[in-house]
């Protein structure tokens, strides 16, 4: 009988509180990851729009900058707006159809319009202010966007700030900013 017993003192194994704690461990780890990839996957969508529209900013502040560049005079400009007339490699102002290599670019009047919500291009003839707004940007949280130097009336240089909503609302926005120097404008054209 005693070699019974020392038998049984040696068996090994878990006792039923021992089974209980590492369960309930478990439980609490398997838990905490569930939540955290729940919580990035849940993120995911608003950082993706984020970002891409932090990319379009940046597209569309490229756009506008290579085309003040190429600019002659600036004819209107406010905070929201900017009008000037620069040169364009279309058939003609507003079209679609591309000049070949040869053939020299055309002058234009192209406008730029930002409001609260959306930035808007217009592209017409010179002395002319017919013509359709096309919607180039959206997203954005303040319609100051155009500073210029020495001043609105004899600009050679446009700063242009993109505020866009704050991505993690902690109240400031983000700000994308850039600027141009009308180039034909020095050269006299």
């Amino acid at each position: 009988m005693i070699s019974r017993l020392r038998k049984r003192d040696s068996e090994a194994g878990y006792t039923l509180v021992e089974l209980l704690v590492a369960a309930t461990m478990g439980v609490v780890v398997m838990g905490t990851v569930a939540l955290l990839v729940i919580g990035t996957v849940r993120s995911q969508p608003k950082i993706t729009k984020e970002a891409q529209n932090v990319s379009s900013a940046r597209w569309m502040l490229e756009r506008l900058t290579h085309e003040l560049r190429n600019g002659i005079v600036v004819k209107e400009g406010t905070a929201s707006k900017v009008a000037f007339e620069g040169y364009v490699r279309h058939g003609s102002c507003g079209g679609s159809a591309a000049l070949s290599s040869k053939t020299a670019a055309i002058k234009c009047l192209i406008t730029w319009e930002c409001s609260t919500a959306a930035c808007s291009r217009k592209e017409t003839a010179p002395g002319t202010t017919t013509g359709t707004m096309v919607k180039v940007f959206s997203g954005l949280s303040s319609n100051q966007v155009f500073t210029y130097v020495p001043n609105a009336a004899s600009a050679t240089y446009v700063k242009v700030t993109l505020r866009l909503p704050d991505p993690s609302s902690s109240g400031s926005p983000l700000v994308i900013s850039s600027g141009a120097s009308l180039r034909n404008a020095t050269l006299g054209y």
